[in-house]
């Protein structure tokens, strides 16, 4: 069993790569975009699952792994049941946060920014593209509710997976898309002797100002 000398004697130094201001391009998203591709060609597991941070209507914070699925000028793109509990909480407080963790590239990118709902025709659209398994999946789960049992969620999705052999599988009304589009992105590389780097754009005016923050 692990105990508390045992975590604070956990360390690993960073010296894979650098990130200066002579490598940063001026546009945030396309500087994402670069990094998450390196990440892909670096075979990162998962290289687009992100943590997503909301809060709750106390002001609560709640924070969950979920998986991006598109990104464009309009923002960073996931897919979730709209009456889940992270659904709940960005409707009630768009405001929130997104974090990208590759630890085989010791980077991390940090992005805050306001949620809004994406067109029902890119949820439908996306919908159809998925596993047939994960579809049924979406209608059979009450997300974030409570069940009785695993039994309760695998009689739903038995049930729904013969009644769509028979009826077309659409999109369900509850189920669709959000997007954040950033106000805020922070590009983290890791450095030897815990001296990251870390540059900042913040939006003023609709235009990016950089700057690089203390580690």
């Amino acid at each position: 069993m692990i105990n508390n000398k045992d975590l604070a004697a956990i360390r690993k130094d960073y010296t894979l790569r650098t990130f200066n201001e002579s490598q940063v391009l001026t546009d945030p998203v396309e500087q994402f975009r670069l990094w998450l591709n390196e990440a892909i060609e670096a075979d990162v597991n998962e290289p687009n699952a992100m943590t997503l941070a909301t809060v709750y209507e106390n002001g609560n914070p709640s924070a969950r792994i979920v998986l991006l699925k598109g990104l464009s000028e309009n923002g960073f793109v996931f897919y979730t049941n709209y009456n889940s509990n992270k659904g709940k909480q960005i409707q009630h407080n768009p405001n929130a946060a997104l974090v990208f963790f590759w630890p085989e590239l010791q980077r991390q990118v940090r992005i805050e920014g306001v949620i809004n709902k994406g067109s029902k025709k890119d949820a439908t659209a996306y919908f159809q593209s998925r596993p047939i398994e994960s579809r049924i999946g979406a209608h059979a789960s009450r997300q974030s509710e409570v069940i009785k049992s695993r039994e309760e969620l695998e009689n739903s999705y038995n049930t729904l997976k013969t009644l769509f052999e028979k009826e077309p599988l659409l999109c369900p009304v509850d189920w669709g898309g959000f997007v954040l589009k950033p106000c805020s992105m922070e590009f983290w590389q890791g450095r030897a002797s815990r001296l990251h780097d870390r540059i900042l754009f913040t939006l003023h005016d609709k235009k990016w100002l950089i700057e690089r923050l203390a580690p």
